[in-house]
């Protein structure tokens, strides 16, 4: 599901089952991201598999990117994989206005 910033961060934030994903590359990680985002690069093609199956569906996951294209492609792996809830950045990290680190 796509949301916009404000919806996006206040549901993951009222969220007690809210995980934090940030699909870029660990460089684009490492120059900033929200705080206590998990790191799986898409870019990764198979090994973004491996690490996402590891996750536990039952969580809902907050995804996000730089821009959007990425996490929404992501979103749609994981609900291909079983996972239920997955909630998209529309516009993505460079467009954030919340917290970073």
């Amino acid at each position: 599901m796509n949301l916009g910033q404000k919806e996006w961060w206040s549901q993951f934030l009222a969220d007690e089952n809210g995980v934090l994903l940030d699909v870029r590359t660990e460089d684009e990680y490492n120059d900033g991201s929200i705080p206590n985002a998990i790191n799986i690069d898409i870019y990764k093609g198979q090994g973004f598999i491996y690490k996402i199956e590891e996750l536990d569906k039952s969580k809902n996951y907050y995804v996000y990117c730089a821009a959007g294209a990425r996490s929404s492609q992501a979103c749609g792996v994981m609900q291909q994989l079983g996972f239920e809830n997955t909630y998209n950045l529309l516009g993505g990290f460079s467009n954030w206005e919340g917290p970073t680190k």
